[in-house]
């Protein structure tokens, strides 16, 4: 069973100047009169993240980490409804392409989380429009890189008129969605409302990949064990091209507070793995946690000597 361990859009290390999230407020935006500004300033901002994605990347190929969240912000405003598509695939055709040959000549994993205003579920046909609309732009950004397993992680939505409407909602709009968008799209239980087991239905009727949010379930579930969840979820990836991945953080507080601490538990991952080598199964965990590769680096050590017996193929990739 090989494990890969990844992180989320920044990177300590290389510090908070190089990011490929910076923007623009549609407030300070729209104070710029002269629309070819406008457009100089939105140029401005994406060559700069893009930049910035390019070094974040040949940074994660040199420290041998093969799996990483690109940021949602990476193209500013065009998800605005008052700004939208400004051109930017066109105009950073050849920079797309560039990046996209490091991830495929590297046999990266990339894939990104859209943002929670994306509401597929939701009673309101505007905010499903808009959010099919957002879907597409990051579908776009995979195609644009040639990076044909991209994959988009969404939680199921709200609840407006309970869970079970809710949950109708999302798979009879699943239906309105273009094929494109469909095949990119795992879907992520949350902390709040639809509990591993609801999302792991729907994920099965619908024939889409499952992501386990570990920390979610344990804020959020009907009493079920997560041992008992784990290969039903796991084989919602037997299709796909990359194994099963899941999600992994530590609570900031307590037990159910559902912020995120700093670094991540060792003691509670192993334990997890350890549930999980009954399956001997492959698969990738994201660590979610805000000190991001440095919290990767530092779980790394602590599990060699939690668990030495573990064999480490490479910096972020260890057997069981």
């Amino acid at each position: 069973m090989r494990i890969r361990f990844g992180y989320v859009a920044i990177s300590m290390r290389l510090g908070k100047k190089i990011s490929s999230s910076s923007t623009v407020t549609f407030t300070n935006y729209n104070k710029i009169i002269s629309e070819k500004n406008k457009l100089d300033k939105l140029k401005s901002i994406t060559l700069s993240n893009l930049n910035d994605l390019e070094k974040i990347l040949n940074y994660n190929v040199e420290n041998q980490i093969h799996f990483y969240r690109i940021t949602s912000a990476l193209i500013p405003l065009v998800t605005h409804p008052d700004v939208g598509y400004w051109g930017h695939r066109e105009i950073f055709k050849k920079d797309f392409e560039f990046i996209g040959r490091i991830i495929r000549q590297n046999n990266m994993r990339v894939d990104t989380h859209p943002d929670q205003f994306n509401v597929l579920n939701s009673a309101s046909n505007e905010i499903v429009k808009n959010s099919i609309s957002n879907l597409m732009r990051q579908v776009e950004w995979f195609e644009d890189l040639g990076y044909l397993h991209g994959k988009m992680v969404l939680h199921v939505g709200g609840a407006t008129g309970g869970k079970e409407l809710g949950i109708s909602r999302f798979i009879d709009n699943f239906s309105l969605i273009p094929e494109e968008i469909g095949s990119k799209l795992i879907l992520e239980n949350d902390d709040k409302i639809y509990t591993a087991r609801e999302v792991l239905d729907i994920c099965r009727t619908l024939n889409l990949p499952m992501v386990l949010d570990v920390h979610h379930h344990n804020c959020n579930n009907n009493g079920e064990n997560i041992e008992d969840l784990l290969e039903e979820i796991f084989n919602t990836w037997d299709n796909e091209f990359f194994p099963p991945k899941i999600h992994f953080s530590t609570p900031k507080d307590h037990d159910k507070d559902r912020k995120h601490a700093d670094y991540i538990n060792a003691e509670d991952l192993v334990e997890f793995l350890e549930k999980a080598k009954i399956l001997d199964r492959d698969f990738d965990i994201m660590l979610e946690c805000k000190q991001k590769d440095e919290a990767l680096y530092k779980l790394v050590k602590d599990i060699k000597v939690i668990r030495p017996q573990y064999k480490w193929i490479d910096n972020s990739t260890f057997e069981l």
